[in-house]
């Protein structure tokens, strides 16, 4: 895979700053317990403008997602690809779909990877979001979770640009998608259950990019 790629091969030590397979597991498990610390607070902003199940959806899903990895896949292209479709299958409404075609577009970036560098783990999150773009056709502004997913990347990317390491990369990742996330509050709903209401959306925090930033904190965490 190139630069891409850090294989655990004999005699060779991962390099400095590289993310482990171990360290996408543990993105994986902060994430669960986010959800789980979250969801009500997700179902209630759902609840303002969507199903009222968003948290329960995430937690259902998260909770399937860890069950499915253990034991964990050798590479971080299989890891991420049982995620997305554990996913899926797990967990309903829009949601399901979107995290899940997320995940299996990062997998497929990611390959036959067991560590990554900061360039290869933005390529699979950029593969994700296009992932998401594709599956929901949103757009920014359109007060989705690609609001909080696009300038995370975009900040990411950036920091790393600057001579960051992936750790202060990923933290301006977090602070990029939390920024994104409340930047939603004041948008009309374009995309999705909540661009029925019409203006009726305008005042309420999207959940998709409120979940949306808890997903990047916990990568932020994890590889902290």
């Amino acid at each position: 895979m190139g630069s891409l790629t850090y294989m655990d091969l004999p005699g060779t030590d991962r390099p400095a700053g590289a993310v482990s397979l171990g360290q996408l597991v543990d993105w994986l498990s902060s994430f669960r317990d986010a959800v789980h610390e979250h969801g009500a607070y997700l179902t209630e902003l759902d609840s303002a403008i969507g199903d009222a199940d968003h948290g329960a959806n995430l937690i259902r899903g998260m909770d399937a997602v860890m069950a499915a990895l253990d034991p964990a896949p050798p590479t971080a292209g299989e890891l991420l690809k049982k995620v997305g479709m554990t996913l899926v299958t797990s967990v309903g409404g829009a949601s399901g779909p979107l995290y899940g075609t997320f995940f299996l577009r990062a997998g497929a970036v990611a390959g036959d990877a067991t560590d990554l560098d900061g360039d290869g783990l933005v390529a699979l999150l950029r593969a994700g979001l296009e992932g998401i773009v594709a599956r929901g056709k949103a757009e920014a502004g359109d007060k989705t979770m690609y609001d909080a997913l696009a300038p995370a990347l975009d900040a990411f990317e950036s920091a790393l640009g600057g001579g960051s390491g992936v750790a202060g990369a990923t933290r301006a990742a977090a602070d990029a998608a939390a920024a994104g996330r409340d930047a939603t509050e004041p948008l009309q709903a374009l995309k999705g259950r909540a661009s029925y209401l019409g203006e009726r959306s305008i005042g309420h925090i999207d959940p998709g990019a409120a979940s949306a930033a808890l997903l990047v904190a916990a990568l932020a965490e994890a590889v902290d």
